[in-house]
This record gives C-alpha cells, structure tokens and sequence, in this order.
C-alpha cells in the first residue's frame, strides 16, 4: 500500500474508531478477537480502551478472546510505556493481574509473554518451572477437549487430517511470544525448552522442537540437553514429531552430538530411512544419517560405506565426509571408484563430480590422482557447470601437494581460464613455484571476477604464500586495501600482514578492525589469519576475546540465520580458541 493510501486509511479508522467498541462485544466470537488491536491502535482514548479491556475481561467467557485481549494489553503497554503514561503502569498491573491465579492457564500463559516484553521485572523469579506447569495444565485441557470432539461424527475429513498431522498453533503462538520477549535471557529459555520438551503431551515437545531451532540459530549457550532430548523424540510413535526432530537436528552440524546415540540408533535398525526418494530429482541423503555424519560422528562411516555400495547412492552423500574428518578414510575406496565412473558429459555430471572431489579432497587421497585427471581433462567445454568441475577438481590435486606431480602440465594449462587462481594455489602446493603463479594472481587482483575466482581469492593464495615468493604482490596488495568491497580489503589487509610480518598500523589494522565491526561475515577470514600468525598477530588478540564472550552468534543480525550459519559460527569460535590458546601456550 503506498505510504499517503496508508495514512488516509490510518485517518479514517481513527475517525471511525468508536464502533470497535460496540465490536468488541459483538456476538461473534471472531470480531470479538479481532477487536481488541483495532481499539489499541485507533481509539485515541487511553482511559477509554482501558477500561473497556477492564470490562471486557470480567465479562468474556470464550478463551481465544481472552488471549486476544491480554495480548491487546500488551500492546497497549508498550505504546503508552515510552510517554511515562499512567495508564500504561495500569495496563501493566492488569496482566500482572491476569498471570496469577485464579485465571486459566492459557491467560497466565499470554499475560507472561506481555510481561516479558514491556515488564520484564515483574515475571516469577521462577519462571521456566512457573510456564512448564502451566503450559501442562493447559495440555490437560485441551486434551480433553480432544476427547470430546473425538464422539460420534467426528470422522470428518478435517478430522482425520487433525489427527494425522494435529497442530497446537495456539499454544505455539503463546510460547513463540513468550521465547522471542526473553531474548537474551538463555538460560530461562534453555529451561523452558527442557520443560516443553519432557511434557507428556507430543504436541508441546514438538513446538518446542521447532522453537529450539530459533534460539540455537542466535544465541551461542550450552545446548547439550535440549539437544539430547530433540534427539530422544526421533523414538516417538508421531511421525511428525520425528520429523521435526531430524529437520532440526539436521542443521546443528557438530551441535547435534548429544543426539548422536539416538541418531545412529535410527540409522541402524531403519535402513529405509539412509536415503531419501524424493518425487521428483535425484535421491539425497536421509535427514538422520546426514546428521550423524555432519555431527563428525564417527558411527556413521559404517552406515555409510553400505550405502556407498547399495544400489541408490545419492550425489550429495560425498559433502558430509569432510564433517568425519580421518574416520571416513575407510570411504576412500569407494568414493574413487564412484568418480571414476561419473560420466565426462553428462546432465548431472556437477552434482555428481563436486560432492565425491569435496569428500576425497578432505581425505587428500592420493590415490585418487587418475580419476580426478580423467575428469579434468576429458569435461567438454559445453558441459553445465564447467568451471566448477574443474575448480573442484583442481582444489582436490592442490590438497595432495607433490603426490598429484603428474598434473603439471593439466595445472599450468588451466592459468589463463576462468579456473587461475584455483589453478596457481594448487600449482603451488604441487612445485612451489613462485614465477609461475605470482603473474596469474597479481592479474587477478584487478581483473575481477567473484568468489573462488575473484580479486580476494588470488589475495587470499598470495597471502599463504610467504614473504619470499609474494614480496613483489604487496604494492597491489596494499592498493587493494582501500577496494570498495569488505571481501576484499580484508583479503588484502590478511595478506600485506602475512607477507611483511607487519600489521602496519595506518592501513592494515585499521582496515581489519573496521570489517570486523563492520561485516560480521569477514570475521571467520580475519580470525584465521590472525591464527595463522601466532604471536604475531597479537595486536588483535582483544577482537577473538570479545568474540568468545558474546552470547550472539556472529551473523545474527544480518538477518534470516540458518542452519550454515551456525555451523560457520562455531567454526569462528574454534579458531578464536584455538589462536588464544597459542597465545598463551596451550
């Protein structure tokens, strides 16, 4: 709606806005739910509003419009709350009011969730084990509201869908309110889930499966009992209720191992569930193992070495081998002979060949050289995805240093395409040869290009490459600095410092310190390469200490956190750890 359509319609209601108080004790129970926002945001009659949500809740009998009118407090509250209005300390006082007894429990339950957003100070000092209980009573309830609806005539079409896959949208809201109003309070949110996740009622464990995921996304705490029981619903008789399971556990990476015993478990005595068949596409790996595997725990490398050899191997099992680190070296047979087989020219040839090079790659499988050549040199130029065939296969033959001496030439053939920096990093690793791949990376510095192919790629393989060999980089380097992309100033400013020994404190560190502050997603590249510095890198040692004191996750504010990210962010915490621990001798 344009912005002055807006302000004409917010006009008109507010002229009109005494009819929402007539609406707000129509006979219909739906306009009595929808009327207490419409008098909070358009009766501009605080006492008015007040005591008519005073009146209202004394009279009304229907609980759904009960919630509404607490929730209808709520915002009233914290409209009024920043003016120092009177009549906000009264709305405060009435949900208050609503959170004891002798109220029901859903009403408790939404005055709570007001309170924590616009009182915070007057929630229970015992407030998980005070929600838990109430959020039990009011399962009581429903269930048997559940009963009496389940009489004759209840076997409805709508009915047999609520009993397949029933919700609580209800009770979910009320949580979701009560969980994002605490916030930064982790320790009563991890309680609370602990609390929903132990209730007898299937309904409220999975809710609370599906809220654990918003505060792992943001929050860093210590999880490991939420997540061992979200693993313990993949035992329960609803299926989707173990759906929800996996889809959460799914994401959590290395988070998921307390899970882990429930997951191998599943994976074990359900083989249907290893690989899943979509309708359409080609099969992918099942939620459970691919959990297990991205847990990094070591179990899953026998479910799937079976899985490797049954008749369906989906294309995607090869990216969680890098999460098992050497477990999965028993793997490496037989992820070689699947790439040997990829087809040079076919229509899934990408989604074949990436995933098995990422998975021996991480392996640095040696034996792997003729298969991985074959592929390099026989993809046609037409081939789908070209570039990133090649680029994965030239990343698998720099993992392998001198052991991968026989593609030279393949390597030295590839420094004038699209693929040069992939190619000159990995001509490196394999000769050490500086006058080779020096010229290719000091052009890509300004030839553009993005990602693995772009200007803080070549900075970022000049960087490792030591004061010797890219000396002669560091006028571009230092240019580089100043490029209006934070990707690359820090790819620069990592690499100046890895090359001189010198943080140079008018361009390098200033440049450094603004990126981190700046743009979260820079800070896994800065922390590495203060890492890989040692002491040396000690002038920025204050950043990695911060980091490991936030409660939040590093890229939680750049909005719409998933599962990568969490993974990313724990990986920034690991590599903070491990500097501070070199720092000080650990």
């Amino acid at each position: 709606m344009p912005d002055d359509l807006a302000v004409k319609v917010r006009a008109a209601l507010r002229a009109g806005a005494d009819v929402f108080v007539r609406l707000a004790g129509d006979a219909d129970v739906g306009v009595r739910r929808a009327a207490p926002e419409a008098l909070v945001r358009f009766l501009d009659r605080p006492a008015r509003v007040l005591a008519l949500f005073r009146e209202r809740i004394t009279v009304e009998r229907d609980d759904r419009v009960l919630l509404a009118l607490a929730e209808g407090l709520g915002l009233f509250a914290r409209r009024h709350l920043p003016a120092g209005d009177a009549h906000a300390a009264r709305a405060v006082d009435l949900l208050a009011a609503l959170s004891a007894p002798p109220h029901g429990p859903g009403l408790r339950l939404a005055a709570l969730g007001q309170l924590a957003q616009c009182a915070p100070e007057l929630l229970p000092a015992d407030l998980a084990p005070t929600v838990v209980r109430l959020l039990r009573d009011r399962s009581g309830q429903r269930g048997c509201e559940r009963l009496a609806q389940d009489g004759p005539g209840a076997d409805t079409l709508a009915g047999r869908l609520r009993r397949l896959r029933p919700s609580d949208e209800e009770g979910s809201r009320l949580l979701r309110t009560l969980h994002s109003a605490l916030g930064g309070r982790v320790a009563d949110r991890v309680a609370l889930l602990c609390g929903q996740l132990t209730s007898p009622d299937p309904l409220d464990r999975c809710n609370a499966v599906w809220m654990s995921a918003g505060l792992f996304r943001e929050w860093r705490a210590d999880v490991a009992e939420p997540v061992a029981l979200i693993g313990a619903q993949l035992g329960a008789e609803e299926g989707w209720l173990h759906d929800a399971a996996v889809a959460v556990l799914v994401e959590l990476f290395e988070l998921a191992l307390p899970a882990a015993d429930h997951l191998h478990a599943l994976v074990a005595c359900r083989p249907e569930l290893r690989v899943r068949h979509g309708e359409r596409g080609a099969p992918t790996l099942g939620g459970p193992l691919k959990a297990l595997a991205r847990a990094g725990d070591a179990r899953a490398t026998p479910v799937l070495a079976e899985v490797l050899a049954g008749p369906v191997v989906p294309h995607d099992l090869g990216l969680v081998i890098p999460h098992l680190g050497r477990a999965a070296a028993p793997l490496a047979p037989a992820l070689r002979r699947r790439l040997a087989r990829v087809p040079l020219d076919g229509p899934d040839t990408h989604e074949r060949a990436v995933p098995l090079l990422s998975a021996l790659t991480a392996l640095g499988d040696a034996e792997s050289v003729p298969s991985v050549l074959r592929l390099l040199r026989g993809i046609p130029d037409g081939l789908r995805l070209r570039d990133a065939v090649t680029g994965a296969a030239v990343r698998a033959l720099g993992a392998l240093g001198s052991a991968a001496h026989e593609a030279i030439p393949d390597l030295r053939g590839l420094l004038e395409t699209d693929c040069a920096v992939a190619a000159a990093d990995a001509l490196w690793s394999v000769t050490s040869e500086a006058g080779a791949v020096v010229p290719v990376l000091l052009r890509k510095l300004t030839d553009g290009g993005r990602g693995r192919y772009g200007p803080s790629a070549a900075a970022d393989v000049l960087g490792r490459l030591g004061p010797t060999a890219a000396r002669s980089a560091l006028p571009a380097l230092r240019r580089m600095t100043g490029s209006g992309e934070a990707s690359e100033r820090v790819a620069a400013a990592c690499a100046v410092w890895r090359i001189t020994g010198e943080p140079e404190q008018d361009q390098v560190l200033p440049v450094l310190r603004a990126a981190w502050a700046e743009h979260p997603h820079t800070r896994t590249t800065i922390a590495g390469c203060v890492a890989a510095l040692g002491p040396t890198g000690a002038p920025l040692h204050d950043l990695l200490r911060a980091e490991l004191t936030s409660p939040r996750r590093h890229r939680a504010d750049s909005g719409g956190c998933d599962s990568h990210d969490i993974h990313e962010d724990e990986g920034l915490l690991r590599v903070c750890r491990g500097a501070l621990a070199r720092e000080g001798g650990g």
